[in-house]
């Protein structure tokens, strides 16, 4: 029972680990690993496994780690309990290494955010995610999410109230 937890949880901290893109970049992976590497669940099982994550809120391939960390202990024939902490094994392996790449650049930029070096690049990169920001905006401008007048209408009040009058980002959506 120990080897599947930890093969449970290396299948998903690698999946965490590489997999760059969202839920949907993981999907075929996780497909891979656990569906024809690993033999866990049917094609049916797994199927299943992803409607349910596409039905509650969050990311998939970290709604689907819980599902399938449970899935696959409860059919190796574990009791309720070793189930659930398959489940926690599958979800902390998967987020892991997001967490660990997290608190280094943390760690790096508190020690490098004195660096002129760092400072310029970072001053750099300022105006580039505007521009992608902006770029983003744009193409969502279209026909089909702009309809009619009302909408613009809407778009602008809501500009204004957040630019200009420095409205809480709550109470304009």
């Amino acid at each position: 029972m120990i080897t599947l937890y930890l093969q449970l949880f290396w299948t998903f901290f690698v999946i965490g680990a590489f997999t760059i893109g969202g839920g949907y970049a993981m999907l075929s992976l996780i497909q891979h690993r656990v569906v024809v590497e690993h033999a866990w669940l049917s094609d049916e099982m797994f199927t299943d496994i992803v409607a349910i994550s596409h039905m509650t809120p969050g990311p998939l391939g970290i709604n689907s780690a819980p599902y399938i960390g449970y899935s696959v202990l409860s059919q190796a024939g574990a009791g309720e309990f070793l189930c659930v902490l398959g489940s926690f094994t599958a979800t902390l392996a998967v987020v892991l290494p997001s967490f660990l790449i997290m608190m280094l650049i943390v760690k790096m930029y508190t020690r490098l955010r004195q660096n002129n070096v760092f400072s310029g690049v970072m001053g750099g990169l300022r105006p580039a995610v505007v521009g992608l920001i902006g770029a983003a905006a744009l193409i969502l401008m279209t026909k089909e999410n702009f309809p009619d007048i009302a909408s613009w209408i809407i778009f602008a009040v809501a500009f204004i109230a957040a630019y200009w009058a420095k409205a809480n980002a709550i109470l304009v959506i």
